[in-house]
């Protein structure tokens, strides 16, 4: 493994005579977070020197011996013969010191019309373009795996809940289109980021634009942007886009948390709605009967943390003048974490949800009880002509009537006893009020229904596809 990685020169070393050493240099340098920025480093620098090349800021022979260089040190650090020193200030600063102890003159010449201030713009947003499509992919691969189990779950029974209470009828398969169409509005968000992502800082140079004749229209062509930014010094000071994927971040774990709760409830013994893989679940150092939804509390917890670093990084951000300022260092290791969380998170839920077992006769035992079917007599009444609040009240009596009695269920009540708080109620009722036909009856859009749900699958799938 090679290591001419030289670390005797800082870039802004001309001004200074001296320079931090030991515990000093190393607080402000950025390596530890910045080297994985390596590779888009070099594809922005390939690029700045295409165009000095072409602007004749280079002569050719050197541009072209800098890019052989640039090309050769990547495929060097991808094979594991060049090791990236962790002594240099950051990765800008060693890819420029390697190509300098190679090639002396023409490793110097790189720089001109750069600073590291459009240099880390430029590499961190190649980064995050190519890591929120990467997301994207994710959290489609998940929407893909919930909707394979909506559609055998279309039609299994299971209580829907408002108040962590039995509310109505649903299936298993309108819960999992729920998870599913957060999901899918958590892909739009990346998606949407994705686009304000998309502008070139390259040749903003410090904050003013350089006296060079850079083509910068030519450079964000070569890397893949739309456009090179507007506004110089907004380009160097401009981090929303770390706020909007790290606000990104954090709702998509907040539903993925969300998401956790429930299956953490439904593995409950109470419940025992879910049965997890043995692989997705842990057991107990004291208790040899345990079987622990810890990777869904992991990924609960989880959320804490990108919603943490949300705000770390709007707190970095709000006092700082414009340009730039040394501050904004600290705006990677907060949003890099948040990405490999979520990264994480989405696959490590997709494995857990994918290998799991649901009981559906025990979620269909939990729709007999509990007066779920309270809303569908009041809607009986409501389709004789009854005004909703009367409607709403017999049945509500009804319920009273039933616990009075030692009933669970309205269908339980005697016919006479029906038609004691509303004349209004016949024997078709009782057929009307089985979960069933009370999950079924919501065929509106967006409802309950088997065929409604399936109606769903079928536009999520047209969405991820």
């Amino acid at each position: 493994m090679k290591h001419d990685n030289p670390k005797s020169e800082v870039l802004w070393a001309g001004r200074l005579r001296e320079k931090p050493d030991g515990d000093a240099f190393a607080f402000q340098a950025s390596i530890n977070v910045d080297r994985r920025l390596v590779f888009e480093d070099i594809e922005g620098s390939r690029a700045h020197v295409a165009m000095l090349g072409d602007q004749g800021i280079l002569d050719g022979k050197t541009a072209a011996v800098l890019d052989a260089e640039l090309l050769n040190i990547a495929r060097e650090i991808r094979s594991g013969e060049l090791a990236i020193d962790e002594g240099a200030e950051d990765v800008h600063s060693f890819i420029e010191g390697v190509l300098t102890a190679r090639l002396g003159d023409a490793g110097r010449s790189v720089h001109a019309g750069r600073s590291r201030n459009d240099q880390v713009a430029l590499d961190t947003r190649l980064y995050l373009k190519r890591r929120v499509h990467e997301l994207c992919g994710g959290i489609d691969a998940l929407i893909a795996t919930l909707l394979d189990l909506a559609e055998l779950h279309a039609e299994s029974l299971m209580p829907g809940y408002t108040h962590l209470q039995r509310a109505q009828c649903v299936t298993l398969g309108f819960h999992l289109c729920a998870w599913a169409s957060a999901l899918r509005r958590d892909r739009l968000r990346f998606q949407d980021a994705r686009s304000r992502i998309d502008e070139c800082p390259l040749g903003a140079g410090a904050l003013a634009g350089s006296g060079l004749p850079l083509d910068r229209e030519k450079t964000a062509a070569m890397l893949g942007f739309s456009a090179p930014s507007l506004n110089a010094m907004d380009s160097v000071a401009d981090r929303d886009f770390a706020l909007e994927l790290a606000a990104d971040c954090a709702i998509t774990q907040t539903h993925l948390s969300r998401f956790c709760e429930d299956v953490a409830i439904w593995a409950s013994e109470e419940f025992k709605f879910i049965d997890l893989a043995e692989a997705w679940s842990t057991g107990s150092s004291i208790m040899p009967q345990k079987k622990n939804p810890d990777f869904a509390e992991l990924i609960r917890g989880k959320a804490g943390r990108t919603a943490g670093n949300m705000v770390t990084l709007f707190t970095l951000l709000k006092g700082l003048p414009y340009a730039y300022n040394k501050d904004l260092q600290e705006d990677k290791e907060a949003l890099f974490d948040s990405l490999d969380t979520v990264d994480a998170c989405l696959r490590m839920f997709r494995g857990m949800i994918a290998s799991a077992r649901f009981n559906t006769k025990r979620m269909a035992a939990a729709t007999i009880g509990g007066f779920l079917e309270a809303t569908d007599a009041a809607e009986y009444l409501v389709r004789k002509g009854l005004p909703f609040r009367k409607a709403h009240e017999a049945a509500a009596l009804l319920v009273r009537d039933a616990i009075a009695g030692g009933l669970d269920s309205i269908a339980r009540l005697g016919l006479d006893e029906l038609k004691n708080r509303s004349p209004l109620f016949d024997g078709d009722l009782y057929a009307a009020l089985s979960p069933a036909a009370c999950a079924g009856a919501r065929r509106l859009t967006g409802g309950t229904a088997p065929e409604e749900v399936r109606r769903q699958i079928a536009c999520l799938r047209k969405f991820i596809r």
